[in-house]
């Protein structure tokens, strides 16, 4: 069943979405070449609380980390380690909850250790598109369309450049509980699905591999890999519709929050 929420919740939701956006630009302007996943782990953990508010994977399903930190052939799910250094060219996906007021925001980030310029062109390509796929999926989340509309924006990114899109994982409502209905896949046919309206809260998450589509997960039962050992790249936003639109929640300081007429942060 698909919650819808009040305007009120949508503003609770909002804060949630502000400390997780400030989580991942702290997280961001921090990350150096040989720091631990277990020390951005800390520093969003820090972050999260210094606002007064509550890690949402913390604990969830037994997960024991704040972040989920998804390192080269790492699609999601990874866990914060000072086992795992992040080397010159690393490339980490970075998912990030919080709660405020008992609703979450959820959002997720894929960043290159020493920028682009420290990977292959088609590793930095690869994040690149993954995010223009986020956006273009954004763009869909509004009144009167479908959810296949969703889906189809993200995969035509996909398609047009041959990526594996991963279908296992996909995005979710989210309110009071992190993952709520509907699913939300990163794939679909446009003009199918149930119609968006507002009160609608959910999360848009791409996760592309550079080769194929096909997942497993390692035995600690969490971190999920590609099944060929290529590159994964993972963008997630949180987005509302509102009576006056579409709102990103969880978007970051040089992001657009509200899509109306807005250009999005990628070409």
């Amino acid at each position: 069943m698909i919650i819808r929420k009040s305007p009120e919740e949508i503003a609770r939701m909002a804060r949630a979405g502000a400390v997780v956006a400030a989580a991942h630009e702290e997280v961001a302007a921090r990350l150096r070449p040989g720091m631990t996943t277990l020390e951005l782990d800390a520093i969003a953990e820090g972050v999260i609380r210094g606002h007064g508010a509550v890690p949402s994977f913390k604990g969830y399903r037994g997960f024991p980390a704040t972040l989920c930190t998804s390192k080269n052939d790492q699609i999601v799910h990874g866990i914060p380690s000072d086992q795992v250094v992040l080397d010159e060219g690393s490339v980490i996906s970075i998912d990030c909850g919080a709660i405020v007021e008992g609703f979450h925001g959820d959002s997720a980030v894929t960043l290159i250790v020493g920028g682009d310029d420290a990977v292959a062109p088609e590793v930095a390509q690869l994040v690149r598109d993954t995010r223009t796929a986020l956006w273009r999926g954004l763009e869909q989340v509004a009144a009167g369309n479908r959810l296949g509309d969703v889906g189809a924006a993200i995969e035509a990114v996909a398609t047009a450049q041959g990526y594996g899109v991963v279908r296992e994982y996909v995005g979710h409502g989210i309110g009071r509980a992190l993952h709520e209905d509907p699913s939300v896949p990163n794939y679909g046919t446009a003009g199918r699905g149930s119609k968006l309206t507002p009160g609608w809260v959910i999360a848009v998450e791409p996760m592309f591999n550079l080769g194929t589509e096909r997942t497993r997960t390692l035995e600690d039962g969490w971190t999920v890999v590609t099944a060929d050992g290529s590159i994964s790249a993972h963008w997630e936003h949180t987005i509302a519709i509102t009576e006056d639109g579409p709102v990103v929640l969880t978007a970051r300081s040089d992001e657009p929050s509200h899509l109306g007429g807005q250009p999005s942060p990628v070409g």
